[in-house]
């Protein structure tokens, strides 16, 4: 058993184009990566190598996210194992495809969902909505303690490239980490949406798993083919 970390491809590729936007190498940067969908993982990285992930050795752990319930109490299982006469495979039911975001609000696992059920007065979605960034923000607070700092925090995936909302929520009151967003950039979706006095960038950048997936299978092939006959 290891623990595995996903999805790699997406923080390698987001952590990369952050590393090029700012013309800083990533070697030299301590970054979070928020990959928020409907799967969700918190990815640090400092010096250029991932230093701790959300995810482990599934995707069950971490935050909280569409259908997943993330991290919770693991004698909790056999609780309801016994209360409600739950089989293994019941409880992985449960807890990947009957919790999270729609276990919570009782609405959808889609964010946007939850999200316009919140803007009517639904007070299960508006609780979702909180746990969920809560969450991430739990996480991002023990991830900068691991750095000793943070220098860039970056949101991609469905949620973290498209929701203003979501954005705001997990950088709510983190002036005194020198972290602030200007809603004005945060609503139009600007790569930078940070204040600019901000001492951490917060950059929102559009994941590509598989053009990261294409440039390594490349990189890892070419050297293997040099010296070959190509056939014409």
């Amino acid at each position: 058993l290891r623990r595995a970390g996903f999805p790699g491809t997406s923080h390698k590729y987001v952590s990369g184009v952050l590393a090029e936007k700012l013309g800083v190498p990533l070697s030299a940067l301590r970054v979070i990566c928020c990959h928020l969908g409907n799967g969700s993982s918190i990815c640090a990285i400092k010096n250029g190598r991932s230093v701790n992930t959300s995810m482990g050795f599934t995707p069950q752990s971490g935050v909280m996210m569409g259908t997943r319930s993330g991290d919770i109490d693991p004698s909790i299982l056999p609780w309801i194992a016994q209360r409600e006469s739950k089989t293994p495979q019941q409880l992985n039911q449960l807890l990947n495809n009957e919790s999270g975001l729609l276990g919570v609000s009782g609405v959808s696992s889609d964010y946007r969902d939850v999200e316009q059920a919140a803007n009517t007065g639904n007070r299960q979605a508006k609780l979702a909505l909180t746990l969920f960034a809560e969450r991430i923000r739990a996480t991002i607070g023990s991830y900068i303690m691991q750095m000793g700092g943070l220098d860039a925090l970056v949101f991609t995936g469905g949620i973290g490239e498209n929701s203003a909302r979501a954005r705001s929520a997990v950088c709510h009151n983190l002036q005194f980490l020198g972290l602030a967003v200007d809603e004005e950039k945060n609503q139009r979706n600007a790569t930078f949406i940070q204040t600019e006095n901000a001492l951490v960038k917060v950059a929102v950048i559009n994941t590509n798993e598989e053009l990261m997936i294409a440039q390594d299978v490349m990189r890892i092939a070419l050297p293997a083919t040099e010296g070959l006959c190509v056939p014409a």
